[in-house]
C-alpha cells in the first residue's frame, strides 16, 4: 500500500512495509486529507508527498494543514496554502513549534499572535528527561506523539483546556542508578509517566508482570488524564454524591485499596461484571480513570472509524447485520447508545483482522451493563461540560531546560501513597 505522505521523525516513506528507523512508531489515528491536493495524509504528517507541501496540525482549527514559507512576512513564519485552485488564498500565519526545529519531535504549528516558542502540547510538558542520553531522545520523542494524540482527543471532546480554564502539566522522568523509582501518576494537576514505558520490551515485561492485557503510552495518559478530569469535573464541579453512587466512595483508605489490589493479584474474573479492568476494582479513583480512559478509547476508534468510512457486516443465520460507521463529533452529535452498537461489531473485526495476522486481540475488553453505566456517566458528564462557556486558558509555564540526572522524583494518583503501576 503507498503511502502519500512523510511521517514524523522518519524520512519520507513510499511504502508502509518499508523498515522504520530504530524507536520509531507510527501513531496511527484518524486520517485526514492535504488541504492544498486532497491526498491522504496521517496526524503525524509533515509532507504530503504527492503535491510537496509541508504539512503540520494546527490545534486552534485542530486539523491538517498545507503551509508555504512566508519570508516576506517576518522570520519563520508560515501561511496556510489552501486549495490548489484557489489562487487567490491568503491563509494564516504560523509558526513552528521549537520541537519540531530543534528536534523534528513535533508537528503542531503555532499561530503567529501567541508569542510561545513551544506549542499548546509541546508547552504542557514540565520536566523531561536528560536528552543527552541517546535513549532519552527517542523515548520522549515516543511519548510527546501520543500526548499530542491525548491532546486532540481532549481538544474535540471541548475538554482543552478543562472547565477550570487550566491544562494538565507533564513530567516524563528517567530512573536514575540509586535513585527513587519514578512511578507513573497523577497528583495536583501534574502527570507523571516513567520514560521506560515507551521501550516495548519493558512495557511487556511490566504487563506481564502486573497480568494486565493491555498497557500502551497513550493508555497510561488517558488513564492519568482522567484522575486530573476527576478534579475538573466531580471534585469542584459539585458531583461527588453522584459520581459515589456510580463508582463507590472516593473517602476510603487508597492506600490500602492498592495494597490489598496487589495482594489479591489479578487471577480471577471477578471484577468483570461491573468494572473494564482489574485494576478498576482497585478503588473507585481508579474505577473511573480506567473507564474514562475507556472512553477516550472508545471515542478514538469510532471517529477513526468514521475517517475511513468503514461499514461492518456480521454475518448470522438469520441474516447479515450491518453497522455502518458513526462518527462521535458528527452534529447532530451522535447518543451514547448508537456508539455502543457500532462499536461492538467494529471490535469484533478488529479483533479478528489481528488473529488472523497471529496478533493477540488490539481490544482485549469485554464491557458489561455495569460498566456500559459507568461509560455513559462519563459520556454525559463531558457532554455537560463541552455545553458551557469556553473558559478562558490560564498561563502554562513555559517547560525549563532539561534536567539534571538526579531528578528522579515521584508523582502519585490523588495523594503521595504509592501506586506500583
Amino acid at each position: 500500500m503507498g503511502s502519500s505522505c512523510a511521517v514524523l521523525g522518519q524520512p519520507a516513506l513510499r511504502s508502509l512495509s518499508l523498515p522504520r528507523p530504530t524507536g520509531y512508531k507510527l501513531h496511527t489515528m484518524r486520517v485526514f486529507n492535504c488541504d492544498h491536493c486532497g491526498h491522504l495524509v496521517f496526524f503525524d504528517s509533515v509532507q504530503c508527498l504527492h503535491c510537496g507541501s509541508a504539512l503540520a496540525f494546527l490545534p486552534d482549527a485542530l486539523t491538517m494543514a498545507a503551509l508555504t514559507p512566508a519570508p516576506q512576512e517576518g522570520a519563520d513564519l508560515w501561511r496556510r496554502r489552501g486549495r490548489q485552485d484557489d489562487a487567490h488564498s491568503s491563509g494564516r500565519l504560523y509558526r513552528m513549534c521549537r520541537n519540531h526545529t530543534d528536534h523534528q519531535a513535533c508537528n503542531f504549528a503555532i499561530p503567529v499572535h501567541d508569542f510561545t516558542e513551544l506549542c499548546v502540547s509541546c508547552r504542557q510538558t514540565r520536566v523531561m528527561p536528560d536528552l543527552s542520553e541517546p535513549a532519552n531522545m527517542g523515548r520522549w520523542m515516543q511519548i510527546e506523539a501520543a500526548k499530542r494524540r491525548l491532546f486532540y482527543s481532549l481538544a474535540r471532546l471541548g475538554l482543552e483546556p478543562a472547565p477550570g480554564g487550566t491544562s494538565p502539566v507533564f513530567e516524563f522522568l528517567a530512573e536514575v542508578p540509586g535513585g527513587p523509582p519514578v512511578l507513573t501518576g497523577h497528583n495536583n494537576g501534574t502527570i507523571t509517566l516513567n520514560v521506560a514505558e515507551a521501550d516495548d520490551d519493558e512495557r511487556a515485561r511490566r504487563r506481564i508482570a502486573l497480568g494486565e492485557p493491555y498497557r500502551t503510552l497513550i493508555g497510561h495518559l488517558r488513564h492519568e488524564s482522567g484522575h486530573f478530569y476527576w478534579d475538573q469535573l466531580v471534585r469542584d464541579g459539585g458531583r461527588l454524591d453522584d459520581f459515589r453512587q456510580m463508582f463507590g466512595d472516593e473517602r476510603q483508605d487508597y492506600a490500602a485499596a492498592l495494597e490489598a489490589h496487589y495482594a489479591k493479584g489479578n487471577d480471577g474474573n471477578d471484577w468483570a461484571d461491573h468494572h473494564v479492568s482489574a485494576y478498576a476494582a482497585a478503588h473507585p479513583w481508579e474505577d473511573w480513570a480506567e473507564t474514562w480512559a475507556h472512553y477516550l478509547h472508545m471515542i478514538d476508534l469510532l471517529e477513526t472509524s468514521a475517517s475511513y468510512a468503514t461499514e461492518v457486516t456480521i454475518p448470522g443465520i438469520y441474516g447479515p447485520q450491518r453497522s455502518s460507521a458513526i462518527d462521535p463529533f458528527a452534529s447532530p452529535a451522535p447518543d451514547f447508545q448508537s456508539m455502543v452498537q457500532h462499536l461492538v461489531p467494529l471490535t469484533l473485526l478488529l479483533n479478528s483482522l489481528t488473529r488472523s495476522l497471529g496478533q493477540p486481540d488490539a481490544y482485549p475488553f469485554a464491557l458489561a451493563s455495569a460498566v456500559l453505566a459507568k461509560l455513559r456517566f462519563v459520556h454525559d458528564m463531558v457532554r455537560e461540560a463541552a455545553a458551557r462557556p469556553a473558559p478562558v486558558a490560564a498561563p502554562v509555564p513555559v517547560p525549563p531546560a532539561p534536567p539534571a540526572a538526579n531528578q528522579g522524583i515521584k508523582k502519585n494518583s490523588k495523594t503521595a501513597n504509592e501506586d506500583r503501576r
